[in-house]
């Protein structure tokens, strides 16, 4: 009898350890899951990003990559400690039925690499999933592809008094992919609109300023907001014939935000062209 309690005892700690060892682990701050998608039971979600317009390089058919733009969701699942490992084929194999069940289709799967893109169209939405699976851990990359909506919308009128008004004003609708210089298409209206504002005052000399967030390193952020600064002058004398003489190009980086870098929503304000009177 003696030898029981210390039995008895272990025992409870055993059985204790045990279902301590079924706790979940919490999800990173903020982390939630997909509305498309549960998560496969004993994960938690260790890293999350939710990202109101952003692109994301996916790999299609015939493994072609892919660029989608839209709303974009990137989630780490891991597993809880203590947990038996699911396997990765498990893992992958689970996301895919889960989305060909509502209309989704596989259209790259690899073993090798570990990797899936489904591409979901649904109720005039389409949605974009590339899986990278581990026997531990899986993340989600997920785009709701759509068209980038021009919050402000350049004219020359109201470029014009803004400059009058206060010297410089922020311009919006000029666009370029992530950490290049290169101006996209859909920036040609706001250019042709800063071309319009300089031939109807052809004293008017400016300061092209590029500005961005700050992501990324402070050094690496000073040449790229120079260089697209310097991108939208070669624009408007190659493209529209204004005089190189009135237009100086600069970058400040992230030393010039107009609001918090600490959201999307607030660095995607802070990426800009400013266009400042001289």
């Amino acid at each position: 009898m003696k030898r029981s309690i210390p039995l008895i005892f272990s025992l409870f700690l055993a059985l204790a350890g045990f279902s301590l060892s079924l706790a979940a682990d919490p999800d990173v701050t903020g982390g939630k899951d997909h509305p498309l998608l549960s998560r496969m039971p004993g994960f938690h979600i260790s890293d999350y990003k939710d990202t109101e317009f952003d692109s994301h390089k996916f790999i299609g058919q015939d493994k072609k990559a892919v660029v989608i733009e839209g709303h974009k969701y990137y989630i780490e699942y891991r597993l809880d400690k203590g947990l038996p490992e699911s396997g990765e084929l498990k893992i992958r194999r689970n996301i895919q039925e889960a989305l060909k069940k509502i209309g989704g289709k596989v259209i790259f799967d690899d073993n090798f690499n570990r990797a899936s893109t489904i591409v979901l169209k649904k109720d005039g939405r389409e949605t974009w999933v590339g899986v990278s699976s581990f026997n531990n851990w899986y993340r989600l990359t997920i785009v709701e592809k759509q068209a980038m909506e021009q919050e402000i919308a350049a004219n020359a009128e109201a470029l014009g008094n803004g400059i009058n008004t206060a010297g410089h004003v922020s311009v919006y609708g000029i666009y370029f992919d992530t950490g290049k210089s290169e101006i996209k298409p859909e920036s040609d209206a706001a250019i042709s609109e800063i071309a319009k504002l300089l031939q109807n005052n052809p004293a008017l000399k400016l300061y092209v300023v590029g500005h961005t967030d700050n992501l990324g390193s402070f050094d690496s952020n000073l040449k790229l907001s120079l260089d697209r600064a310097d991108a939208v002058v070669k624009a408007l004398t190659g493209k529209y014939g204004i005089a190189a003489a009135r237009l100086s190009p600069h970058g400040v980086a992230s030393l010039s935000p107009v609001t918090s870098n600490d959201t999307e929503d607030g660095r995607a304000k802070n990426r800009r062209v400013e266009l400042v009177k001289q």
